[in-house]
Formats: structure tokens, C-alpha cells, sequence
């Protein structure tokens, strides 16, 4: 190794304090940043003053960014695919089921109905927008992964988010209906509404953390060009 090359290590080593500047080793109980790894290629091809040493450091950065799954090294997720939805589905139902056997949903769902202006219950509006709220800050503001938005509909709406939301409600439906509690005490069908929303934010919260705790996931990333592919697909078969 060349001079410059040992004081390039030492301009650039130390930034990180995973990385034992004597040793050259790196903290295993530590992700490494994909990213963070690539800059400081950068600046040693730029440190380097021998053609071949800096062919030999491009060499190296293509590999690394050709790594499958390189992502997931970085603890991001920027892909939503159809194992999510089917996580997202398992963490909605292990939070909803013990809501199903109680009655204060019934309650809450009658109370959300007590207040309106202009016929509009404000408290069953209020929920909604608590839940999605409450879907988008689990999802994208908080620490327990960097969650990224690739592809969003219509070049605005987080996929993620979107499928999120319609896994829960559908799974609080379902189980509301195959339990029998949608129809219990005959109740109106606003009101009935009013238990799915009840239901449908503890399944919210259990398929935001069944989405990302996991990680990003394998399988076919969902877009609406896949769906329609997918239809598409199915028709032709028929």
C-alpha cells in the first residue's frame, strides 16, 4: 500500500466508531451503511494517485453495488411486495382477536355516533383520521426501520401505506363478519362501520409492525403494473 493510500485510511477510518482505526476491523453487533461504505470508496479513488490502484477501487464499488439484497444491508425497505401484505394480514389479526370477544367495541362504536354537525358523526371522523395518522407515523416516523417510498400511486400516495391500511380494514371486516359481531344487538349500519373502525385501529398498528419489523421481504413487488399483469394473467387462463 502507497503513502497516500495509509494517510487516506486515516483522513477517512476513524468517522465511524465501529471501525477500529489500528486494526482495520469493524464492530460486528453494528449494521454497516451500504451507502457509507460506497462514499468512502469515493474518496479513496480520489486519494489514490496510481491508475491501477484506482481501477482496482472502482473494481470493488461496482461489486458492492451489485450485491443482491444490498438494501437490507443498510436496514431499509423500499420495496412492498406480496409477503409484506401477507405479514401485514398475521400482525392485523394477532392484535384484533382480543377486541373481537369484548363488548366496549359496541360502546365505542355507539359513542362515536352521539356527536354530529350538519348529520356528520365528528368523533367516528375523528377515528379514521387518528388511524391513518397513526398508520403513516408507525410506518415512516419512526426508528424502527428506514422505510423509503418507491413507485407511490399516481405519483403521490406510499404504496406501503395504502396497503397497510386496506390489509387492516379488510381483516377487521372479515373477522367482524365471521365472528358473528358485525350483526350483534341489530345495530344500524353506520354503526356497524363504527365497530369495524374500533377494530380496525389495534389491526392497523399490528400491520404496520408486521410489515416492517421483519425487515424487506422477498416475493413480487406490488405495483399497479403488477396487478394488472396479474389480471391480465388470470383472464387469459379463463
Amino acid at each position: 500500500m502507497s503513502d497516500s493510500e495509509a494517510d487516506a485510511g486515516d483522513d477517512y477510518g476513524p468517522r465511524r466508531d465501529h471501525v477500529d482505526r489500528q486494526s482495520g476491523e469493524v464492530d460486528a453487533d453494528v449494521d454497516i451503511d451500504v451507502d457509507d461504505v460506497l462514499e468512502r470508496l469515493d474518496e479513496l479513488e480520489q486519494s489514490v494517485s496510481s491508475p491501477s490502484e484506482r481501477a482496482d477501487v472502482r473494481s470493488v464499488r461496482r461489486m458492492l453495488e451489485h450485491v443482491p439484497g444490498r438494501r437490507s444491508v443498510s436496514n431499509g425497505i423500499q420495496k412492498y411486495t406480496t409477503r409484506d401484505v401477507a405479514e401485514g394480514f398475521v400482525g392485523a389479526v394477532l392484535l384484533s382477536l382480543p377486541l373481537l370477544v369484548e363488548d366496549g367495541v359496541f360502546e365505542i362504536a355507539e359513542w362515536f355516533l352521539e356527536t354530529t354537525i350538519a348529520g356528520i358523526p365528528v368523533a367516528l371522523v375523528a377515528n379514521v383520521t387518528f388511524i391513518v395518522l397513526l398508520t403513516t407515523g408507525l410506518l415512516y416516523w419512526t426508528d424502527f426501520r428506514d422505510v423509503g417510498v418507491s413507485e407511490p400511486l399516481f405519483g403521490v400516495v406510499p404504496r406501503r401505506l395504502v396497503g397497510v391500511l386496506a390489509v387492516s380494514f379488510l381483516t377487521s371486516v372479515f373477522l367482524l363478519v365471521l365472528w358473528g359481531r358485525h350483526a350483534e344487538e341489530d345495530p344500524t349500519r353506520l354503526e356497524a362501520f363504527g365497530r369495524v373502525t374500533v377494530i380496525w385501529a389495534a389491526a392497523a398498528i399490528g400491520a404496520s409492525l408486521g410489515d416492517i419489523l421483519p425487515g424487506e421481504s422477498e416475493g413480487t413487488d406490488v405495483t399497479l403494473e403488477t396487478v394488472d399483469d396479474l389480471v391480465g394473467r388470470d383472464s387469459e387462463d379463463e
